[in-house]
């Protein structure tokens, strides 16, 4: 099978841990561990969030007296699409020794007229206190947001329309490379008049570029792996109970927060409604059981699925 995973941010660094580079990197051990036995047996593109990590560099950028205006979140981007995807680069040709593995920096394609450049609700950064946050919020021109039992940063999310390099992925896919890539979306671009590309100051969700990628991609499955279990119906109630099965029609009806869940649900149910494939969000050490249909959130047209089963004449 040809699968897409979505790794998502907390695997590298969960909510209260300092964002060090080792701890990092120990969590992405960990992460491959699991994605490895995938790895072995399918083709497997991974990409991968970013929010905290570029979130730090944000700070540093901010904070650095020697830089006329902080770097903009098209090169901060950048830098973490090369730093997280040489530890998973690095990681995963530990685990799969004489497996090819290629960590590439991409762009992914924007419109300048989204209305998400006026509204933002992509959390980047690190959790505050209320009152920090709104300091911090003061201090630097931020816009910040409650996200959970804290506050964090948030800024534009414009939706993607295409991810430029995907010629070049379909090409590493073709000689057998396991492929990461669109690490935190991709770095956001458009097109200027003539039609050349240039960054633009936002962060694309990573969930929605991974699934503009899987279809282009024609993958079998697109996994949104995360730090729970399933989606829940009814979220923070008494009565709130794991989804097992769904359609996107029946995803669609629940009320998701737009930073968080809401994005990843939006990215299921593209990719189903658009392929006809299956979908499934869950937590990331699951991964094997949710591709077996044991675990997570299963979404598919019928809402019904029996495990993998390669779609006919699928691409090379």
């Amino acid at each position: 099978m040809r699968i897409v995973v979505a790794l998502g941010g907390n695997a590298l660094l969960t909510r209260g841990e300092r964002p060090d580079a080792d701890v990092q990197e120990a969590n992405v051990r960990r992460a491959v561990a699991a994605l490895a036995p995938l790895a072995a047996r399918h083709e497997l593109v991974i990409t991968h969030g970013n929010g905290p990590q570029v979130g730090v560099l944000a700070l540093q950028s901010a904070s650095d007296p020697r830089l006329t205006t902080p770097y903009p979140f098209d090169v901060l981007g950048a830098q973490t699409q090369g730093m997280i995807g040489y530890w998973l680069l690095q990681a995963l040709q530990n685990r799969l020794p004489g497996r090819q593995v290629a960590a590439i920096v991409n762009q992914t394609l924007v419109s300048a007229a989204d209305p998400a450049f006026d509204q933002p609700t992509k959390f980047v950064g690190e959790v505050y206190p209320e009152a920090e946050a709104r300091r911090l919020a003061s201090e630097r021109g931020w816009t910040v947001r409650p996200d959970g039992a804290g506050w964090r940063r948030v800024v534009g999310s414009p939706r993607p329309e295409r991810v430029v390099e995907t010629p070049l992925i379909r090409a590493l896919l073709r000689l057998g490379a396991v492929v990461v890539c669109a690490g935190g979306g991709g770095v956001p671009v458009v097109r200027d008049e003539v039609g050349e590309l240039q960054g633009v100051e936002a962060v694309v969700d990573k969930d929605l570029t991974s699934a503009v990628l899987a279809e282009a991609l024609d993958a079998d499955a697109l996994l949104v792996l995360t730090d729970v279990p399933a989606v829940m119906r009814g979220f923070g109630t008494p009565n709130q109970a794991a989804i097992h099965r769904e359609t996107p029609a029946g995803l669609r009806q629940l009320d998701l927060p737009a930073g968080s869940m809401g994005p990843k649900v939006e990215a299921v149910c593209r990719f189903v409604e658009l392929t006809g494939g299956m979908a499934a969000i869950g937590a990331l050490e699951n991964v094997a059981a949710i591709l077996d249909g044991t675990s997570g959130t299963v979404v598919t047209p019928s809402g019904r699925y029996e495990g993998p089963v390669p779609a006919p004449g699928a691409a090379p």
